[in-house]
């Protein structure tokens, strides 16, 4: 059978990696060390897949402009003393290693920077699967499409043959605005009801489902 797609794009954070609890513990901490309040849960968890800087500033949007930078260094502070514990979450390495066979494109689209991003491809030792990265502070913060468009230029690939995979509705809406397919994981950040809302072609709970998706549909 002829493949659907092309290129497979995966967000990093709560989609490749289960790093939500700690981004948003990070988020709240930092919030913590400055004397600011911090945001609830649901609003840490929300900002997770924007670029740092657009994060904490719809997290903390009362913050003093001349606070974020403070802000920013303290989260980093943060989630560096938990980032090295934070594991890829169960079969992404084998889904990863069963696309690869099978001869499909890999991306990355993620909020993280590019030191951030490089540090996670090395410890987790995913980086040979990937053609090509983008990070939030290389181009525009999702949801802004910049991120598929340049990949899709970089590899060579049509919009039509293109499938992003993420946890949040930035993500989809990453592939709305770019023009692309979107499937949506449950396990990371947002509520499943609100990636319905953004109409993916799926959610899947998991990686065992979506590998059982990608061999029907991709």
């Amino acid at each position: 059978m002829s493949k659907r797609y092309d290129l497979i794009v995966f967000d990093w954070d709560g989609t490749l990696m289960d790093s939500t609890a700690v981004i948003a513990d990070s988020i709240q901490a930092a919030c913590r060390d400055l004397g600011v309040a911090e945001p609830d849960d649901a609003t840490a968890r929300h900002v997770i897949g924007l670029g740092l800087n657009e994060a904490l500033r719809q997290a903390v949007p009362t913050l003093p402009e001349h606070q974020y930078g403070d802000l920013a260094l303290r989260y980093r502070h943060h989630y560096l003393l938990r980032g090295d514990a934070i594991p890829l979450y169960a079969g992404a390495q084998q889904t990863l290693q069963e696309l690869q066979a099978a001869n499909y494109l890999l991306a990355v689209a993620t909020g993280k920077n590019r030191n951030g991003l490089d540090r996670v491809l090395d410890s987790s030792g995913l980086r040979h699967y990937f053609h090509a990265t983008r990070t939030a502070d290389e181009t525009q913060s999702k949801p802004h499409p910049a991120m598929l468009i340049e990949l899709m230029d970089e590899l060579k690939v049509q919009p039509e043959r293109v499938l992003m995979i993420g946890d949040t509705t930035h993500d989809l809406q990453l592939a709305l605005n770019a023009g692309v397919d979107a499937l949506g994981m449950t396990h990371g950040a947002h509520p499943e009801e609100t990636l319905r809302a953004l109409e993916p072609l799926a959610l899947v709970d998991d990686f065992v489902a979506l590998r059982i998706w990608l061999r029907e549909n991709a």
